[in-house]
């Protein structure tokens, strides 16, 4: 007989066997478990392709994403009271400024020069995204999964496409 001792997670999810006796029906139903537990990545890669269907965007909308990424951090981080811990709001208006710089500096160059730098941001910004994600800080980490797939797809593809 076991005896439960009330220190066991009640809030946990429950957990869900992808196992289906049926031949091929495994994979199906596993790889729908990942995406519904993966529904930031799975909208932000939707979004990427949304985005870039019909080529690249002009130069001046990618950068003006890359302004506006770190202001919606320093918005989650304002509303969920994250900024109050010492060097957090530095950090935040630090990479604000920095990836503003950047964007500053992609439409004053070259077009192709320009949409190399916008995707050299975005992928810093998906490092970005990933320390926060590690975190658990700033902002949810669905957020933070979702920004960094964007980023980090949307740069790549902005590589692909302008090469």
């Amino acid at each position: 007989m076991t005896h439960s001792s009330g220190d066991e997670r009640h809030d946990a999810a429950p957990t869900v066997s992808a196992h289906d006796p049926r031949p091929g029906r495994q994979t199906v139903r596993g790889g729908c478990l990942v995406l519904l537990h993966r529904w930031p990545t799975a909208l932000a890669v939707a979004l990427v392709v949304t985005t870039f269907v019909d080529g690249v965007p002009p130069l001046a909308f990618l950068a003006g994403l890359l302004v506006v990424m770190p202001v919606c951090y320093l918005i989650f981080g304002s509303l969920r009271g994250e900024l109050h811990r010492p060097g957090a709001l530095t950090l935040q208006t630090a990479g604000l400024l920095g990836f503003a710089a950047l964007a500053l500096v992609a439409l004053a160059v070259d077009e192709t020069l320009g949409l190399g730098l916008v995707a050299a941001g975005w992928l810093a910004h998906a490092v970005w995204d990933f320390a926060h994600y590690r975190s658990g800080r700033v902002v949810p980490r669905a957020w933070s999964e979702w920004c960094g797939v964007v980023d980090a797809c949307g740069a790549v593809t902005i590589l692909v496409l302008t090469l």
